[in-house]
């Protein structure tokens, strides 16, 4: 049997294969897979460095075709400031899963923010109300960006509200998302004052104390919490946990590393009060949204099958578009 050579895809390769809608339908498969229990539990190992921290996730799907991905990526808040670099760096292999030959090699970060606002995209399709028409985005970087273009693109939205701890970073994201979506979006420096006017709350930051809590939302609002993919960073008031719908992405990994974590350890919720995972709202094995008013919080710490997912799209496609370099590990 011939042995395939492998890809390297570099970050414009990527940007030009995967659309966000095709991710945000590869991620929703992947979790009605996992939902469904065809999927072996994904792994994870953290590392934690001076200033940031490395982690790795690793995965099994077949979607006709059997894919394993490991992504290690390194996760360091303060680079832009120290060093002019993104916040998220790593790669992406991926192999055949019937065999463990390599398939390619890819930057991981453009990956990285698309699955991420593709999972909240799919989370919120289940969790929040049908006619959510306004939002918050706190955190304004590349993954407030994705996040509120993946929004964009699941309901009609009317108006946005940006908020940072940086007000210029802010500023800069409404002008742009404004262009580029034809939407209304308005920095804001009150937080408060944004989530009560909103549906959506969408939490992306390097937080490391609450930033939502139970006196910032509305009955109704869907939360999606996204920032907290790490055990020392939080930014819902466990307070608020423990009045809301919890649905995670993965049960053992929020209870490791996300918001989760931190309202079982402050004594808040037990792990028998988390609803769902979002495979089992996906799969159709537990229902969504029941009410307009209950609030729902969405547990985000990112899974391995969400990479699995978009980089095998991204492997074909390149396949098909003989895109890429290739690369020969025979010996």
């Amino acid at each position: 049997m011939k042995t395939e050579a492998a890809l390297f895809l570099a970050p414009k390769e990527i940007r030009r294969l995967l659309t966000l809608d095709e991710c945000i339908r590869a991620v929703e498969y992947a979790f009605r897979l996992y939902g469904e229990g065809k999927v072996i539990p994904p792994g994870v190992l953290a590392i934690h460095a001076r200033e940031g921290s490395f982690h790795i996730k690793a995965g099994l799907l077949d979607l006709g075709r059997s894919y394993f991905a490991a992504k290690v990526n390194g996760n360091f808040p303060g680079n832009g400031a120290r060093f002019g670099l993104p916040t998220i760096q790593g790669v992406i292999v991926l192999g055949d899963g019937e065999n463990g030959t390599p398939l390619a090699v890819m930057d991981s970060r453009d990956i990285t923010s698309m699955r991420t606002a593709a999972a909240t995209a799919v989370a919120a399709k289940y969790l929040a109300r049908a006619d959510s028409r306004i939002v918050t985005i706190c955190g304004c970087g590349i993954q407030g960006r994705v996040q509120l273009a993946a929004l964009a693109r699941t309901f009609s939205l009317e108006a946005v509200y940006a908020y940072d701890n940086l007000a210029e970073r802010a500023a800069q994201f409404a002008r742009e998302m404004s262009s580029d979506l034809k939407i209304e979006v308005r920095p804001v420096d009150d937080l408060r004052w944004a989530t009560r006017q909103s549906d959506i709350c969408v939490t992306c930051t390097p937080s490391r104390q609450p930033m939502v809590g139970a006196e910032h939302v509305n009955p109704g609002t869907f939360i999606a919490a996204v920032g907290a993919d790490n055990p020392q960073k939080q930014e819902i008031d466990p307070a608020l946990m423990a009045r809301s719908k919890i649905v995670c992405d993965s049960i053992e990994q929020c209870m490791a590393m996300g918001d989760l974590h931190h309202a079982l350890d402050a004594g808040f919720v037990r792990r028998s009060d988390v609803y769902a995972e979002l495979g089992e709202v996906v799969a159709g094995k537990k229902p969504g949204r029941e009410s307009e008013e209950e609030i729902t919080i969405f547990d985000s710490t990112g899974m391995a099958l969400q990479d699995v997912a978009a980089a095998a799209l991204v492997y074909e496609k390149a396949q098909q578009q003989e895109a890429g370099v290739p690369l020969s590990f025979a010996a």
